[in-house]
């Protein structure tokens, strides 16, 4: 999709691009590789054009924040993190992290160079620039939340497999990185192969990028450059060509969290179940029987606690808290093993500051998450909840094979 030429800088004429005009604003939507050197080079060809007063990417405040402030992992909270539930979307933008690292070690080339040379030229021509991409939290957690119980699964395994392995990217993905983007080349075939996946990490950010393009015009750009993964390009101008809808509305509607039920169901059905086979064990059997109950069901879970705090490198410690506090945990609805764990394993081996400034390296590199006191944090939490997890069930089918 190109335009006439002469009408945009030399450098983007053999480039994917394409102009929309309307509300007296010119939109040039500059469609990038985000591994090529050609779209770094159209990239500075367009700011030395002089030509727009105002550059939008294909960026978030955190994305950004990651490509122009290497230091910003270095401020972590890690308590706030566990304490507000953030455990998993920080390991997921590690994991994402890691996953471009491999690609930058491999093409030589860093992915997002260009989105990062837009931004910084961007700020030293004294230009106005414009984040335009949704929230990568926000995007992550609608895909999960579209997904069905197998297709969340899939997609955890997934990312664990291709972010977290120390082999070279392979062909197939650089080549979808070339021509699409990258949280869709992330995921591989499994964002092509799931239709809610897509439609979370594809099609709605073309609909919020064109509607925040739109208010990027309406508060003063009149010569805008926008530049965004080839695979937006397409989408993104349909959506900026066609929609008169008033942007905010849509940038809400598409903003909204999946929304959990405030009643923890299965929390309440797992309390009953046990309370009520502990309470007829003590009816049919007295205290033998029912103390047997208990006992089972606290060794069961306290050893499946123990054990994923034991496979993520744990403290003594902590190992004893994810014990301690793996079979009352299921029972609270907002509470974990994983973060009680976490919490001891951040309290008694508190990551240097070294920590922190290795962590995005370190993560680049299965080995790393273990090595790294920041990152072994959030795998303890993550086993340690596995762990736990797989011994309530195992708990449970015991449980239940006694009142059977």
């Amino acid at each position: 999709m190109n335009a006439v030429e002469g009408t945009v800088p030399d450098g983007l004429l053999d480039q994917p691009h394409a102009i929309v005009e309307r509300d007296g604003v010119r939109y040039t939507l500059l469609g990038t590789a985000h591994v090529s050197q050609a779209s770094i080079d159209a990239v500075e060809a367009a700011l030395a054009s002089g030509r727009y007063d105002t550059i939008a990417v294909e960026l978030d405040a955190q994305r950004h924040r990651a490509l122009t402030d290497p230091d910003a992992l270095s401020r972590l909270d890690l308590f706030q993190i566990l304490r507000e539930g953030k455990t998993g979307l920080v390991a997921a933008n590690l994991a994402l992290a890691a996953y471009q690292r491999r690609l930058a070690e491999q093409l030589k080339v860093e992915p997002g160079a260009e989105l990062k040379a837009a931004a910084v030229g961007a700020q030293a021509r004294g230009l106005r620039l414009a984040l335009v991409d949704r929230d990568v939290g926000i995007t992550l957690r609608r895909a999960f939340g579209a997904l069905g119980f197998w297709g969340r699964t899939k997609l955890i395994a997934g990312l664990g497999a291709s972010l977290l392995a120390d082999e070279s990217v392979e062909e197939e993905e650089i080549e979808r990185l070339k021509k699409g983007d990258f949280l869709e080349a992330s995921f591989g075939e499994f964002a092509a192969g799931s239709p809610p996946l897509y439609r979370a990490i594809i099609a709605e950010r073309d609909q919020y990028m064109a509607n925040r393009l739109r208010q990027v015009g309406a508060e003063g750009g009149r010569e805008v450059l926008a530049v965004v993964g080839a695979g937006h390009l397409k989408g993104l101008a349909e959506h900026l060509r066609g929609n008169d809808d008033a942007p905010q509305p849509a940038l809400d509607a598409l903003n909204e969290l999946p929304r959990s039920s405030d009643i923890p169901w299965f929390t309440i059905v797992l309390a009953v179940f046990l309370l009520g086979g502990f309470a007829w064990g003590f009816w049919q059997g007295g205290a033998e029987l029912g103390g047997e109950l208990v006992l089972q069901w606290a060794l069961i879970t306290a050893a499946g606690g123990a054990l994923g705090c034991l496979a993520a490198g744990g403290h003594p410690l902590s190992i004893v808290a994810a014990a301690v506090s793996s079979p009352l945990t299921p029972l609270h609805p907002a509470l974990a093993s994983g973060t009680v764990s976490a919490a001891v394993e951040a309290w008694v081996r508190k990551p240097t500051y070294a920590d922190f400034l290795r962590l995005r390296d370190d993560t680049g590199h299965i080995s790393g998450w273990w090595k790294n006191r920041v990152a072994r944090v959030l795998v303890n939490f993550f086993l340690t909840s596995l762990g736990t997890a797989i011994a309530v069930w195992i708990g449970g089918a015991t449980l239940l094979s006694k009142l059977a």
